[in-house]
């Protein structure tokens, strides 16, 4: 992993220029387990750009019920902490690619 070294100067653009992808999921979702792979490739050639989280939903029910998760996987993207993209069901790197690049 490569590190991006903060300074005074750059230090807020980076905060600012991050944006986050959460992904819900489940251990039994067969489409979950499809969108593995392709979340583990897009998180690290979007490292340092966009941070990927995972929220297991049968462990957390309760998060994923405030983000109004009915179906799995559903994929929430963030910017500056606010929900701007709502993706269900599997998508391809190409496409998370492009939506994220969006809001970069």
């Amino acid at each position: 992993m490569s590190a991006i070294v903060l300074n005074d100067e750059n230090f807020a653009e980076v905060i600012k220029s991050w944006v986050v992808l959460v992904d819900f999921w489940a251990e039994w979702c067969g489409p979950c387990q499809v969108m593995l792979p392709v979340l583990e490739d897009f998180a690290k050639e979007f490292e340092w750009k966009v941070v990927v989280w995972k929220v297991n939903v049968d462990e957390s029910p309760d998060l994923a019920s405030a983000h109004r998760v009915r179906s799995i996987p559903n994929l929430l993207v963030f910017k500056d902490w606010k929900m701007v993209e709502n993706l269900v069901w599997v998508h391809q790197k190409s496409q998370l690619k492009e939506i994220c690049e969006k809001y970069l």
